[in-house]
């Protein structure tokens, strides 16, 4: 099918901040685009040739949304998969499918995958809410220290805890959940693998993470990781041997721990453009969102070589800030050589929400993170 300046219509559902970087892509390319969002704000409204404001939860605005479409693409995953299973009998592209998305929607589904797949990951026990999971405390079946994670709509952090006493508990949400073994590793990785309707897989350099210790979301982004070349070739494979058990179409963003016995485990997946990925807009010569358009429509992938280290660092919301929005010092961080601001257009702050991101960019990865600290400093994200 011809994309270019046609008839052919590329849906996707969801319209945040990844959606409006996707469709940099698609007004590169001319290709037509319709964007469903629940939002009547949402940042991607403004760069689609189609916006539609209701719920991708939903199954009959899904379908209603989709049906007329060619291909069907995401920028966040839990949508319904109901409507997609029936738009695929329909013959519409569904990129990533229905079933895949029903094996990563869910984190104990998505955990118990990795174990039948064999795919290296920390051991896990699955709970239908909270009283059976004190019940197997109890029982002795769990013991502390462990991860908690919530199995549905957890993100940014949220929905995750460390459990190490009771008193942690009491302060969880109720409902389905797993419990994780608390894995000491040395370093968070992340690989980005961009994998084509056609069959063809390429991947991004190993990115290595570094988290906020109170909102548990990703503060730094470094690219190339400070580890050596053997375990990023084994991060690498087990990336790739992931997205290829997942039948996965897209890009699989696949988050990995190091362990202090140099042992790779998958922490979990995000079947969409994802925030370790933002800095190759800058440091990649293909960067991930356009590879994301090139694998949902069959085109060849292009190359994911770094030409310049980076560091990214996301911008959030300060905390004791809820409101129309302001950034301040934007000015002073642009006048430090290196650096490119993105704002996502959310008008509204709030603590730890994502607001936008700067990526800075250097020869020498080391003097990069130097300058992501000073940058990280200079700007703050307040409501007016």
């Amino acid at each position: 099918m011809q994309y270019f300046s046609s008839t052919a219509k590329l849906g996707i559902l969801g319209g945040g901040q990844l959606g409006k970087m996707l469709l940099y892509t698609t007004r590169k390319w001319d290709i037509t685009t319709h964007v469903l969002d629940p939002s009547q704000s949402a940042p991607a409204k403004l760069a689609c040739d189609h916006f539609t404001q209701g719920d991708f939860k939903d199954y009959q605005t899904v379908y209603d949304f989709s049906k007329n479409l060619d291909v069907i693409t995401i920028e966040i995953e839990h949508v319904n998969t109901e409507a997609l299973h029936q738009l695929e009998k329909e013959g519409v592209q569904v990129y990533p499918s229905a079933a895949t998305l029903e094996l990563i929607q869910n984190k104990g589904v998505q955990k118990d995958f990795y174990q039948h797949n064999n795919i290296p990951t920390s051991k896990h026990q699955r709970f239908e809410n909270n009283a059976v999971l004190a019940q197997a405390i109890e029982t002795g079946k769990l013991s502390f220290p462990f991860v908690w994670k919530a199995a549905l709509m957890g993100y940014d952090g949220n929905g995750v805890s460390i459990i190490r006493s009771e008193k942690d508990i009491d302060q969880l949400t109720d409902q389905e959940c797993i419990a994780e073994q608390l894995v000491p590793f040395t370093h968070e990785l992340a690989v980005i693998v961009a994998r084509s309707s056609t069959g063809e897989i390429k991947t991004y350099p190993v990115v290595e993470m570094e988290f906020h210790p109170e909102a548990n979301q990703v503060e730094y982004v470094l690219c190339p990781a400070r580890i050596s070349g053997a375990i990023k070739e084994k991060a690498t494979q087990i990336a790739i041997n992931t997205a290829e058990a997942f039948s996965h179409v897209g890009l699989l963003a696949v988050e990995l721990f190091l362990t202090e016995e140099g042992d790779i485990l998958v922490n979990e997946v995000a079947p969409r453009a994802h925030n370790s990925g933002h800095l190759t807009i800058e440091t990649s010569l293909t960067d991930q969102f356009e590879q994301h358009i090139r694998a949902v429509l069959g085109l060849p992938l292009g190359s994911t070589n770094a030409i310049i280290a980076g560091v990214m660092v996301n911008l959030v919301g300060a905390e004791g800030h809820s409101g129309p929005v302001h950034y301040n010092n934007i000015e002073q961080a642009l006048a430090i050589e290196g650096v490119t601001p993105h704002i996502y257009g959310k008008k509204d702050t709030r603590p730890f929400r994502k607001m936008g991101h700067v990526t800075i960019v250097n020869n020498d990865i080391n003097i990069a993170r130097e300058e992501a600290e000073k940058v990280k400093k200079i700007i703050t994200v307040i409501s007016n």
